[in-house]
């Protein structure tokens, strides 16, 4: 029997912790929310801020303002709708979920990994590969959920809040965070249902929202996995996973009143690769994506541009970052030969922004001058300028 806890919003009322979730907040970054106020802007008057929200809390005063709506734009061509809180709300937010996870964490599914401290993309691609290569679960159903943020029951977010948490003053805190409004284009819209991304709260309220799937699953002995809503199903054989997917998609529709999205939800065997978080898991091997291959070349490509006339250091200042993130991310697959590859092509592009820059008159005096010699350069023979434009070893004047 897990422990609920009547008596929580006493915690909140502490000013370390306020400042605490202040720092959190402020690592994280974002944008300013409706009242135009940036972090730079509270953190110059951090400790009058800090008191206004304590007093504001003790008193009961506090009121959660409406978020503003962020359009941006995904890589099919849409666009992601996200809610920005103001910063005050932000930080109540922090402090809010500082309290939440503890309680909640000790009772999340094994098997969910999607915004919980300590875990990880690479964990549950992990645990995806070990069901599928040592358990031998080898039908898989791959399930993609439609809006699902924007979905969220507020009802049964509170229902769910309150198995663990029945404190009357956090329960109305999460109300205010969830219906407190988006302004778009200058104008009030109410929120009765989602939670809006970009708020600091909404991961852990879809993660207990849908730890109710993740208990059911498991207790009509379904291996799953699950990264927010991302979600695989590892089954033994093809009736299985089709007995499974029906299951799934009856919990999550008629339960829990959120969409299947049936264009990208399928059946697949791990022969045929499965695709989960960037990469496609087979049976004895794992790759990236095609199409974060695709997009990774396309924003090199961007930043490699031979036209672009910016001094090469610079463009491999820019580059770096990206190819370390690249490769940070999908070191778990197996990329030799794909690095090398990769590696290679990046060279290519470089080298050629390189030539370029040579070809031009003033560089190539320049080189010319450091390699002792003098002008007129007219007169210098047509091979030489050839290896020094190249890159290759050019001779000295004697």
């Amino acid at each position: 029997m897990r422990r609920v806890y009547y008596s929580l919003y006493g915690r909140l009322l502490d000013k370390e912790l306020l400042l605490r979730s202040y720092k959190k907040v402020r690592r994280a970054g974002g944008a300013a929310g409706i009242d135009g106020q940036t972090l730079a802007q509270f953190g110059e008057r951090l400790d009058d801020n800090l008191l206004q929200l304590l007093n504001e809390l003790k008193t009961k005063q506090y009121r959660a303002l409406p978020v503003k709506r962020v359009e941006i734009p995904k890589a099919d061509g849409g666009v992601r709708l996200l809610g920005i809180p103001s910063v005050r709300d932000r930080v109540v937010q922090q402090a809010v979920n500082e309290l939440l996870t503890p309680i909640f964490e000790e009772q999340f599914h094994p098997s969910s990994f999607g915004y919980r401290p300590n875990r990880s993309c690479h964990d549950a691609i992990s645990k995806a590969t070990m069901f599928i290569r040592r358990y031998g679960l080898k039908h898989v159903v791959d399930m993609d959920l439609s809006k699902c943020f924007d979905r969220l029951d507020h009802e049964l977010i509170i229902q769910q809040v309150k198995k663990r948490v029945t404190d009357s003053s956090v329960l109305e805190l999460i109300r205010q965070f969830l219906q407190s409004g988006v302004m778009i284009d200058g104008k009030l819209a109410s929120t009765d249902i989602g939670s809006p991304q970009g708020g600091v709260i909404s991961p852990l309220l879809a993660n207990i929202y849908l730890d109710a799937f993740d208990q059911a699953m498991r207790d009509r002995g379904h291996r799953i996995v699950r990264y927010a809503d991302d979600i695989l199903i590892l089954c033994r054989s093809a009736k299985g996973a089709q007995r499974a997917l029906e299951v799934a998609t009856k919990l999550l529709e008629q339960d829990l009143k959120l969409q299947v999205n049936g264009e990208k939800t399928h059946l697949t065997q791990s022969w045929r690769g499965v695709n989960f978080l960037g990469v496609v898991i087979y049976s004895h091997y794992t790759k990236i994506q095609p199409k974060k291959l695709s997009l990774f070349k396309q924003k090199v490509k961007a930043m490699t541009k031979r036209n672009s006339g910016r001094p090469l250091a610079s463009v491999i200042k820019q580059l770096n970052p990206l190819l370390r993130g690249f490769a940070q991310y999908f070191r778990i697959a197996d990329t030799k030969s794909t690095f090398n590859e990769l590696a290679q092509w990046v060279r290519r592009r470089l080298r050629s922004i390189q030539l370029k820059l040579w070809k031009k008159p003033k560089r190539l005096h320049r080189r010319l001058k450091q390699l002792g010699y003098k002008p007129p350069f007219e007169s210098i023979p047509v091979p030489i300028i050839l290896a020094i434009t190249n890159k290759m070893a050019a001779p000295k004047p004697i």
